[in-house]
C-alpha cells in the first residue's frame, strides 16, 4: 500500500503467473523468516516492491482455492500484512511473469475474484487510521 499525491490510499495487485488473475502477492513460508518477512520477501519477488511490513498483527486473512500441477485443490488460508511501499523497483525476479498495477482499494476489490480479499480491500477504504502509514506519507 502507499498514498497517492492527494493522500487517498493504493494498493498493488499483480497477477497471478498461471491464470493471470489479480492477486495480492503471496508465498509458501519461508524458513527462518517471520511471516511480515516472508509478505515483505514475496512483495519483493512478485512485484518489485520495497518497504516496511507495519507492525503488530495481520490486518486481515482470507482463504482460496490452489490448484496444483498435479490436479489436487488445496484449501490455502492467507494473512494479509500491510507493507509501507517506500519504491517499485524497475527490475525484479518475476517481472516477465506478471504484470503490476496500482489500484484504490475500491478498484482493486472489483477485480480480485476472493470475495473476503475483495472485503478487506473495500474495507481499507473506510479504516480512520491504517496501522503505520500516515496520511502525510506521500509516494
Amino acid at each position: 500500500m502507499r498514498m497517492d499525491p492527494s493522500g487517498r490510499p493504493e494498493v498493488l495487485l499483480a497477477t497471478s503467473r498461471g491464470t493471470q488473475r489479480w492477486i495480492i502477492p503471496k508465498g509458501w513460508p519461508i524458513r527462518r523468516l517471520s511471516a511480515g518477512e516472508t509478505a515483505a520477501r514475496e512483495a519483493f519477488e512478485e512485484a518489485g516492491l520495497e518497504g516496511r511490513i507495519a507492525d503488530g498483527p495481520p490486518i486481515g486473512h482470507y482463504r482460496y482455492d490452489k490448484l496444483l500441477d498435479n490436479g489436487t485443490i488445496l484449501r490455502i488460508d492467507v494473512s494479509i500484512f500491510l507493507l509501507h511501499v517506500d519504491r517499485q523497483l524497475a527490475d525484479w525476479p518475476e517481472q516477465a511473469e506478471r504484470q503490476t498495477r496500482w489500484f484504490t482499494p475500491a478498484e482493486a476489490a472489483e477485480v480480485v475474484a476472493e470475495p473476503e480479499l475483495a472485503a478487506l480491500l473495500r474495507d481499507l477504504m473506510n479504516r480512520d487510521h491504517i496501522p503505520g502509514l500516515h496520511r502525510d506519507q506521500v509516494q
